[in-house]
């Protein structure tokens, strides 16, 4: 058996002495204990030992080295097999405690209550967001500020994280910022310090240059968060509103279920809004409705997602959170490039009819132009004379515009050119290159269309495209007309990287019929026979036509090429490619 002498390390104090010579130690066993600047140091026995010499006495001054206490080690004896298990450290067991209260197991009353709408809880749609094992949280140990009038083991059981989730991780490898409002926690409202942990997210993703996805659910303010109550009369210097407006990254709204007031406001500033189709979104609520003096009303009665992806508020409407969830993981991938998909250039080429007064399908070139004909489409119950949308080609993503000829003929409304300058706008902020395909006689006109505001709308559009900074591509398969082709170009032929035509293209001024109607009105009024006024009528169309097509156009230089449909694909990577890369800019993209 071997003897040891332990000695001082540095200085301190010897505070107590719990060894006594002649004495056994078990393994752990407590020698001595020190003290220095208030932190106590315990020295205990590596393994038994008996006790030979005690060398101090509490009361000692230490200056380190000095010898302490000598033992002999003892041989080990083994453990009795039925030996009690250490009793757990009180810490350790408040610790575990007070995680338990934020999971979703704490709460199975408000689970199953989410469970029978078909909702999911936040926790759920952040696992289904983040990758696996990325995710980290920030503030969840807060509780509503009721500490003065409810018990703080209530507050902690009943408000888990003050009712909101915050926090950073990766999405297929991308870092995200993501906060999801808990409807659990008192309707979902806003309190104190929900806002706070708001700001803090908001904060982290603006010094890191995080996307932020916002799940929105549930009310306003919260009026009766009693511990700032003195220090507070209506809190209208809350700052998450505008410092969420202002924030740069991607922000994707979800919202599903009851998304009114506060909430509501957040999710409107979103760059994307996805909703799913049992939503119900209104900047006042039941109770605000109520509190106006207007009556009392359900819920499901405001703001249904049936309306509002017919006036726009909805980018994206989708049957469910998994649903949502899985649009906003394709949208925060729209930054990177995959593995190019193929195309139908056969399908191009046989999509726009011969007859030009014939209508077609927009949709089947943009599909047959996608890689696997796949096209992430927005906003299609509002301004259906307009295609919005991302696809891909050769791998790379692009934001698309598009006329319907299907709806008015393609001529752009006030609806259609509010949502391709808010298009244009988004592709410029997430540093997308756009790709145009145009197809129409112009804006639309009348009494009628002005009433809509058109002249705003159209001027809205042009603004967009002036100071759109992507590389940008147009594609003009049948007509082009006026001012709304030009605005389908950014402003005009010149403006994109490339601007070309197929063989069905053509172009003027104005819509041919108009032209000469107004052009050759006296000439065509001088032809008494109707017939022959018919005929002059016609061959002056044809005349404009032959001038305006597109192999006659390309030639006096009007656009840039003449191309086969089926080599559309690889035009547009090529004229990509020599444009450079896109990168994000710096414009905010508006509510509508």
């Amino acid at each position: 058996m071997q003897t040891v002498t332990l000695r001082a390390e540095g200085a301190a104090i010897v505070a107590e002495v719990h060894a006594v010579e002649g004495a056994r130690l078990e393994a752990g066993a407590l020698i001595l204990v020190t003290e220095l600047m208030k932190m106590r140091h315990e020295l205990r026995a590596e393994r038994a030992a008996s006790v030979e010499a005690v060398l101090v006495e509490a009361g000692d001054a230490l200056a380190g080295g000095e010898p302490l206490v000598r033992l002999r080690w003892l041989e080990e004896e083994a453990a009795p097999a039925n030996a009690a298990p250490a009793a757990p450290r009180a810490d350790r067991a408040e610790f575990e405690a007070r995680i338990a209260l934020l999971s979703d197991e704490a709460r199975p009353e408000a689970v199953a209550k989410r469970r029978a709408l078909g909702l999911r809880t936040a926790r759920e749609n952040l696992a289904d967001l983040f990758d696996p094992g990325s995710f980290t949280e920030y503030g969840a140990l807060a509780v509503a500020a009721m500490r003065r009038t409810r018990p703080l083991s209530e507050l902690q059981a009943r408000t888990p994280a003050d009712g909101i989730v915050t926090g950073t991780g990766t999405v297929m490898g991308r870092p995200v910022a993501a906060m999801a409002v808990d409807y659990m926690v008192l309707a979902g409202t806003q309190g104190f310090h929900h806002h706070r942990k708001m700001d803090r997210l908001i904060e982290v993703a603006r010094r890191d240059r995080l996307p932020i996805v916002l799940f929105a659910e549930g009310g306003g303010g919260r009026p009766n968060d009693g511990d700032v109550a003195e220090i507070m009369a209506a809190w209208l210097n809350v700052t998450s509103f505008r410092h969420f407006a202002a924030h740069e990254g991607p922000k994707i709204g979800i919202a599903a279920g009851y998304c009114f007031a506060g909430n509501a406001a957040l999710f409107g500033v979103c760059d994307v809004r996805i909703a799913t189709e049992r939503s119900f979104i209104g900047m006042g609520g039941p109770a605000m409705i109520e509190g106006g003096g207007l009556g009392k009303v359900a819920p499901e009665a405001v703001g249904p997602s049936e309306v509002q992806a017919r006036n726009g508020v909805i980018d994206l409407l989708v049957k469910d959170e998994a649903e949502a969830v899985a649009a906003a993981k394709r949208l925060l991938g729209l930054g990177t490039e995959t593995e190019p998909g193929a195309g139908d250039g056969a399908a191009l080429r046989a999509v726009v009819p011969a007859d030009r007064t014939r209508a077609y399908d927009m949709r089947k070139a943009v599909v047959a132009l996608a890689d696997g004909g796949d096209f992430l489409e927005f906003r299609r119950g509002f301004g259906a004379g307009m295609i919005a949308g991302f696809l891909r080609i050769g791998g790379r993503a692009l934001g698309l515009l598009a006329n319907n000829p299907l709806h008015l003929g393609g001529a752009i409304d006030a609806e259609a050119a509010a949502k391709a300058a808010r298009h244009l706008q988004l592709c410029d902020r997430w540093g997308l290159p756009v790709l145009t395909l145009c197809d129409t006689p112009g804006f639309m006109v009348g009494p009628e269309t002005e009433a809509t505001g058109q002249v705003a709308h159209v001027s809205r559009l042009f603004l967009a495209g002036a100071h759109f900074s992507q590389p940008l591509v147009t594609v003009i398969l049948r007509k082009a007309y006026g001012l709304g082709a030009m605005a389908m170009a950014g402003g005009g032929f010149d403006r994109p990287a490339f601007c070309c035509a197929w063989p069905t293209g053509e172009v003027g001024a104005m819509g041919l019929e108009g032209a000469v109607r107004l052009g050759a009105r006296e000439r065509l009024a001088a032809i008494a026979h109707e017939g022959e006024r018919e005929a002059e009528f016609r061959r002056l169309v044809d005349e404009l036509y032959e001038r305006g097509k597109a192999l006659n156009a390309a030639s006096l230089l009007e656009f840039d090429a003449v191309i086969d449909p089926a080599e559309t694909r690889a035009a547009i990577l090529r004229a990509l490619a020599a444009a450079g890369p896109a990168r994000p800019g710096n414009r905010y993209v508006d509510a509508i």
